[in-house]
């Protein structure tokens, strides 16, 4: 059994009575209400998206999108450990790395509510950015953190420390942004 799968059935085998209600009127119009009345599990519900093409195994924000409307954070942390943190391979070379990482912690201290729109910038998803939001309701700073996480996730070895100053200076943050030149420069790392 293919991974994809094995994470569904995790799910499923954790979703209740309830939440399979929940989870089967928020599908209605993509899967219908005959189909809806025949699912009896959460594999069954997830089996139907994957024909209709809803999710799949390098789809799954939609899923994330579903369990977090019906309040299973925790469940989020099961499809998390299914696409799993960058491999080395996927990540930036050590330089790079190194400057990401002082910017990161520079921005982390200064950016303040503005993530969400930084995040955007930065090109991570409204989905994402809810998951983040939700992931971490009363922690700005981790929220910012996870977004740096996710970044990373996407951009793999393209990620690139200017294209984090490029973000702050679209979103008017020019404060923030030379704070991390000059830290990278004070840091012998620009």
């Amino acid at each position: 059994m293919d991974r994809f799968k094995v994470m569904l059935l995790e799910i499923s085998q954790k979703l209740g009575h309830d939440n399979l209600a929940k989870l089967k009127f928020l599908c209605g119009n993509i899967i219908g209400k005959k189909k809806s009345e025949e699912i009896t599990s959460g594999i069954h519900l997830f089996d139907c998206l994957i024909e209709r093409a809803e999710i799949g195994p390098n789809n799954t924000e939609p899923l994330r999108k579903l369990l977090a409307d019906i309040g299973q954070q925790a469940l989020l942390e099961i499809i998390d450990s299914y696409e799993g943190q960058p491999s080395a391979t996927d990540l930036p070379d050590e330089a790079e790395l190194g400057k990401i990482n002082c910017a990161t912690e520079v921005i982390v201290e200064q950016l303040g509510r503005k993530w969400l729109q930084y995040g955007r910038k930065l090109g991570i998803t409204e989905a994402k950015l809810e998951g983040i939001q939700e992931k971490h309701p009363r922690n700005l700073e981790e929220q910012v953190r996870e977004l740096f996480k996710e970044w990373k996730k996407i951009r793999k070895e393209e990620a690139k420390v200017d294209e984090l100053i490029r973000a702050l200076r679209a979103c008017d943050l020019n404060y923030t942004a030379d704070v991390v030149e000059r830290k990278l420069q004070n840091a012998n790392m620009s």
